[in-house]
C-alpha cells in the first residue's frame, strides 16, 4: 500500500512539472520580491525614513567650516565651488530641523548644541550689511559670495529664513543661556527698517558698491510673509504697520479671488505659483488659524496644494508620470536648468519638495506621491539624503544631486504635520507674537 502511495505521489509531482522542470523544480529565487514585502512600511515609518535621511544633508554634510548647509551637492557647480558655498535661508531651514532631530534622537541634544556654537562662531565672523546677512558665504573664508553681480550684500529675504531658523533653536534651547543670547544679539542686530528707504516697503537687497540698485520690493503674494512678520517683530529695528499693509499687500491689491478646478485661491498669481509660496514662510508660522483682512492662510495654502494636485490629474500637457501619485511644482533644477516650476510654469518636471513639504496642508495626496517616490521610484530617486531633487519622466530625466532650499522644508513640514513641533516653538516667542499683534493677526 505504501508504496502504490508513493508512485502516485511522484506521478502527480511531474505531473504538474513542464517539459524541462524535474520533480527537484522549484521557483527561482526572486530577491524583490521578499525586499518588497520587508520594505513595505507603515505611513508612520516611511515618514520617519524620509525626515531622518533628509536631515543628513545638513548634518553629514554641512560646511566643514561653518556647520551650514551648502549651497547645493554637486561640487562641479559653480566653477568648481559648489562644495564651498553655504547657503543662508537654506541653513535657516537646516537649523530650524535641529529640534525635530534631538526629538526623534537622530542626534542628542548636546550635539546639536555644539553645532549651533560652530554656526554661531561662523555667523558673527562673517560680513553682515547693516544686520543683513548675503544670500550665500565661502565655507573656508567666511567671505560673501556673490550671488549675482550686484547681489553682493544684505538679502533680506534669505535673512528672514534664517532668524526663523535662530529663533525656533532659541525657543527650543531657551535654557542654554549662551546659545540664546548669541541668536538674540544676530536677530536685533538686523536694521528691517533701513531697508524701506524711508518708503512703505521693504527691499530685497542693498550692496555696498550699487546700494539699492536692483531696486526689488518685496511684495506679495510669495514665499516672503516671513519677511514682514519678522521685521514687525523685531525689538530695535522694527518697521511700522504701513509698510505690511502699503507694501507688502499693496494696499489690499494682492488679493485677487482666483479660482481653479472649483477650488478658490485668495492670493498669488496663476495657479497659486510655485509651491514654495505655501513652505518657506510657514517653516514657523502656524497656518492652522492664521488670518488677516487679506486672507485665512490656512485656506490659501491648502487651495495652493490642492490646485497643483489636480493639475497634475488633469495634465493638459499630456505629460509622462503625472497624476494622483505624481504631482508638485516648485522651483528646483530641472532638465534646462534651474526654474521657478509651477502649473504656469510647466516643464514637465516633478520636485518631490513640492508635494511633500505640502503634507500639513493635503495629508492623503501627499503621502500618495511619497508612497510613489519611494516605493515606485525608488532605485533612481532616491540617494544619500533622501530624494534628489526633481525628476521627468517626459524627459527620462533626474536630478543628480540636491539644493538645501528644497531639502529643509521636508523635514520641518512633515514634522509640523505629524506633531506642530517647530509652528508651536516659533508662535511661543513673545517677540513674534508682539510683531503679529502689530500687523492684526488673528492666530
Amino acid at each position: 500500500m505504501f508504496r502504490y502511495l508513493y508512485f502516485i505521489g511522484l506521478m502527480l509531482i511531474f505531473s504538474s512539472c513542464s517539459s524541462d522542470e524535474g520533480p527537484g523544480y522549484q521557483e527561482p529565487y526572486d530577491p524583490n520580491s521578499e525586499v518588497e514585502e520587508e520594505e513595505k512600511l507603515t505611513d508612520e515609518e516611511l515618514l520617519d525614513l524620509v525626515q531622518q535621511q533628509t536631515f543628513k544633508y545638513f548634518w553629514d554634510f554641512a560646511g566643514t567650516n561653518s556647520g551650514l548647509a551648502r549651497e547645493r551637492s554637486q561640487a562641479d557647480a559653480y566653477g568648481g565651488q559648489g562644495r564651498n558655498i553655504v547657503t543662508i535661508g537654506g541653513s535657516g531651514f537646516g537649523i530650524a530641523a535641529f529640534p525635530v532631530a534631538v526629538e526623534r534622537g537622530w542626534i542628542s541634544r548636546s550635539e546639536a548644541i555644539e553645532r549651533l556654537k560652530k554656526i554661531l562662531d561662523f555667523l558673527e565672523e562673517v560680513p553682515t550689511y547693516h544686520g543683513a546677512f548675503s544670500h550665500w558665504y565661502l565655507d573656508d573664508s567666511a567671505q560673501t559670495r556673490a550671488f549675482s553681480e550686484k547681489d553682493n550684500g544684505g538679502d533680506l529675504v534669505e535673512t528672514a529664513f534664517l532668524m526663523q531658523g535662530l529663533l525656533i533653536a532659541r525657543q527650543y534651547f531657551s535654557g542654554e543661556t549662551e546659545i540664546t543670547n548669541r541668536i538674540t544679539a544676530l536677530w536685533e542686530a538686523v536694521e528691517w527698517n533701513w531697508y524701506t528707504q524711508d518708503e512703505d516697503v521693504l527691499y530685497w537687497h542693498w550692496s555696498p558698491n550699487y546700494a539699492f540698485d536692483i531696486n526689488l520690493k518685496i511684495q506679495g503674494w510669495n514665499e516672503s510673509l516671513m519677511v514682514y512678520v519678522l521685521a514687525s517683530a523685531s525689538p530695535t529695528y522694527s518697521v511700522e504697520p504701513g509698510v505690511y499693509h502699503q507694501g507688502w499687500a499693496s494696499n489690499g491689491n494682492m488679493v485677487n479671488n482666483r479660482q481653479y478646478y472649483g477650488i478658490d485661491l485668495p492670493l498669488g498669481p496663476a495657479y497659486g505659483g510655485p509651491l514654495f509660496f505655501a513652505h518657506y514662510s510657514f517653516i514657523g508660522l502656524d497656518p492652522r488659524n492664521l488670518s488677516d483682512q487679506y486672507a485665512n492662510y490656512w485656506e490659501q495654502n491648502t487651495a495652493h496644494s490642492l490646485i497643483h494636485y489636480n493639475y497634475a490629474i488633469d495634465n493638459p500637457r499630456n505629460f509622462e508620470g503625472y497624476g494622483e501619485h505624481s504631482w508638485g511644482f516648485t522651483a528646483s533644477d530641472s532638465y534646462e536648468g534651474y526654474s521657478a516650476h509651477s502649473p504656469a510654469n510647466d516643464l514637465s518636471v516633478i520636485t518631490p519638495t513640492a508635494a511633500l513639504s505640502s503634507f500639513p496642508y493635503t495629508p492623503e495626496e501627499s503621502m500618495k506621491a511619497l508612497r510613489y517616490f519611494y516605493e515606485e521610484k525608488r532605485s533612481e530617486l532616491w540617494g544619500p539624503y533622501g530624494f534628489y531633487d526633481a525628476f521627468s519622466e517626459e524627459e527620462n530625466w533626474v536630478a543628480d544631486g540636491y539644493l538645501a532650499i528644497d531639502q529643509g522644508p521636508i523635514i520641518s513640514m512633515i514634522e509640523n504635520y505629524r506633531t506642530g513641533l517647530l509652528w508651536d516653538l516659533f508662535m511661543q516667542d513673545e517677540e513674534v507674537q508682539a510683531g503679529l499683534n502689530k500687523l492684526d493677526f488673528d492666530y
